[in-house]
């Protein structure tokens, strides 16, 4: 094996696993949500999102569809905006850090921070694509491995 062949291979893996760090977080905290519509409501409406009910199970099912896209890598540019679109709301609502007294502000302040650092690892993830060892690369391979069944000149 070549040079490069090991280190085109070594990135896949490296990209499986920032993909599967990344996305489990999502998955594991979206199944929670979406077991406890009725708590997750209660918790956006008492930070003043209007219609708390209609938007926990948007945010709940974004939160674990995204992970599971994410994890599996099954149209990872796009799951990788949505994500950014949806942790950029979630810091909105939960993380506004400059409205807390000093101690609560600190761990606030850290959470905001820690979100923005999820933001740029799925904007790595959207310059990347899934990898190798993706959805997306499975799909494509088999895509452009089906006799004629995808070609334009098979009539």
């Amino acid at each position: 094996m070549s040079n490069i062949a090991t280190s085109e291979s070594r990135q896949d893996v490296i990209v499986l696993l920032g993909r599967v760090a990344l996305g489990a977080i999502f998955v594991k905290s979206g199944l929670q949500k979406l077991l406890a519509l009725s708590a997750f409501a209660a918790s956006l409406a008492s930070r003043g999102v209007p219609q708390s009910s209609v938007w926990a199970v948007i945010g709940a099912t974004v939160e674990f569809v995204g992970g599971i896209l994410i994890v599996t890598g099954l149209r990872t540019r796009e799951a990788s905006l949505l994500m950014v679109l949806f942790v950029i709301v979630a810091t909105g609502i939960s993380h506004r850090y400059w409205e807390f007294a000093e101690a609560a502000r600190r761990l606030q302040e850290s959470q905001f921070f820690k979100n923005l650092s999820i933001i740029g690892g799925f904007v790595l993830l959207f310059a990347t694509g899934s990898g190798r060892f993706g959805l997306d690369a499975l799909l494509a391979r088999r895509k452009t491995t089906s006799p004629g069944l995808y070609r334009e000149d098979t009539k």
